[in-house]
């Protein structure tokens, strides 16, 4: 990272920022060009370990992609406030950003409760009831976090 002074290593503070963000953008790698998506998504943090869970249709063109190679980027941002010194000229953004890559795949269904509760966790926080029939119909994605680092301007 060029601006080392911005860096955010430690991991409770990354789970922190991410924890704020509102929406998760995976780059997947595409035929001719990165395809890059933003998803909703829900976090498990178990040991320090980071998994992202994200849910949609059945089919579409991140799952053709995803069939072809597991590997994805990932960013999420929060706290934007444009900063504007009008004396100086001077044009600046406050922020917090993580990005990260890790291995993306399917969840089995039994697994299906647990990651869309995480899900609509991460949103209604606490434990928020949906409707159960949702879930053979709705495809939910994993993302093993691998490695992670944030970025703060304040």
């Amino acid at each position: 990272m060029r601006r080392g002074d911005r860096e955010v290593k430690e991991i409770g503070e990354i789970i922190r920022i991410m924890e704020g963000c509102d929406v998760c953008r995976l780059a997947f790698h595409g035929e001719d060009c990165p395809y890059i998506l933003p998803l909703n998504f829900g976090m498990e943090v178990r040991e320090g370990r980071i998994t992202l869970y994200f849910h949609g249709a059945a089919e579409g063109t991140k799952y053709r992609l995803l069939a072809r190679d597991n590997r994805v980027s990932f960013e999420m941002d929060r706290g934007h406030e444009l900063v504007f010194d009008r004396e100086r000229g001077y044009c600046t953004m406050r922020y917090e950003s993580v990005i990260g890559r890790g291995r993306l795949q399917v969840v089995e269904e039994e697994e299906k409760l647990p990651a869309l509760s995480a899900l609509m966790a991460h949103y209604h926080g606490g434990d928020a009831a949906f409707n159960p029939a949702a879930i053979p119909r709705t495809t939910v994605l994993k993302l093993a976090v691998e490695e992670a680092t944030g970025k703060v301007k304040r």
